[in-house]
């Protein structure tokens, strides 16, 4: 697990593998990214800025159109997975070899030997994807550079099995309080349960229809579900609160503020004594519409797919930049202990990108 400079002549398979080898779980991604600086200030074609542990790249030939790709360089917390071990049959295991360090080796090698694409290139290596939303490096750079993320279109190297994912739904969750006063449960009477307050909640929730709008050609599934429910003081005690948590997935046609809305009027005259945003993240349009979009699916391949959970799209969006996923890796095997990816099919991922930005 020596950290050795990284070596931008391997292929794409052989350099996901020393990325693997260097731990970076969240927290933890400075060694990475100075190895990743180290790699592209020696690229004479390339502005290289960075915040934090967070790298950003860009050519400036002055076309058209610029394109963003970007990974993000920290892992989930290793589990006996590193290093990385290749086997016979071409699979690569280890732990971020699927999410998202096979991403991250195609992006290197882009910037590496792609030095006069057919559009501006910025190439975004960012920190504190797989922890919580307010470390999230990307949302750092947005917030303190947001030129340096500007751009027509974008491509998150998420894993998606070599399809390209289209935007993403946004979600949100939310607490909803039910009152109630505490008695002897002996004498039930003199209280008021908070928890029999709950009903008319998971009653609307059971029969809530939920919306399948299609936009740009992909189909999106939202969803509105209980996620927990909590309530109870003792086993002797009539419960004076109740609170049921609830997630709604949204379509990319809502924007964050009728999200909320919705929500409210589902829950209208169901006994809700406090309605209180816990987490919230807003959605992505796919914007396949873009001529640059375009552009990419027809040199990729595949049939687009809609992008269910959320992902950081959602902050190319909100920028104004029409985003999808677009990388190697079975978003199945992610975050596992067996995480693994085949080589072929990192290589291909490099190989399509490249026809796309040197046609």
């Amino acid at each position: 697990m020596a950290e050795t400079p990284l070596d931008l002549t391997l292929d794409a398979a052989l350099l996901t593998a020393q990325l693997v080898d260097f731990p970076s779980e969240s927290g933890t991604e400075k060694p990475l990214a100075d190895a990743v600086e180290a790699a592209l200030r020696t690229l004479p074609h390339l502005t290289v800025d960075r915040h934090g542990n967070n790298v950003i790249a860009r050519t400036r030939l002055g076309r058209p159109e610029r394109v963003v790709l970007a990974g993000h360089i920290d892992t989930v917390p290793i589990a006996g997975n590193v290093p990385s071990r290749l086997d016979a049959d071409g699979v690569l295991w280890g732990c971020g070899t699927c999410d998202m360090k096979a991403g991250v080796a195609v992006q290197l090698r882009i910037a590496a030997t792609v030095p006069a694409p057919n559009r501006d290139l910025t190439f975004v290596f960012y920190d504190n994807e797989e922890v919580a939303a307010d470390l999230n490096g990307l949302k750092h750079v947005a917030e303190t550079h947001p030129d340096w993320l500007e751009g027509d279109f974008a491509v998150l190297l998420e894993p998606s099995d070599g399809q390209v994912e289209g935007g993403c739904q946004g979600t949100l969750r939310v607490l909803l309080k039910t009152r109630g006063e505490r008695a002897h449960s002996a004498r039930s009477w003199m209280g008021s349960n908070a928890i029999h307050e709950a009903a008319p909640i998971l009653a609307r929730l059971a029969a809530y229809e939920p919306r399948h709008p299609v936009i740009d050609g992909l189909e999106y599934r939202e969803g509105l579900n209980a996620v927990g429910i909590t309530g109870g003081v003792a086993g002797n005690v009539i419960p004076d609160e109740c609170v049921v948590t609830v997630n709604f997935r949204y379509a990319p046609d809502r924007t964050p503020e009728e999200a909320i809305a919705h929500v409210r009027e589902v829950f209208a005259g169901c006994g809700v004594e406090e309605f209180v945003i816990d987490d919230h993240s807003g959605a992505a349009l796919p914007g396949l519409s873009h001529p640059a979009a375009a552009a990419f699916i027809e040199a990729v391949g595949g049939t687009p797919q809609p992008k269910y959970g959320w992902t950081d799209v959602s902050r190319f969006s909100a920028l104004g930049v029409p985003a999808v996923n677009y990388g190697p890796g079975n978003p199945h095997l992610a975050h596992k202990r067996d995480e693994r990816v085949e080589t072929a099919k990192i290589l291909a991922g490099e190989e399509r990108l490249r026809a796309w930005l040197t046609a």
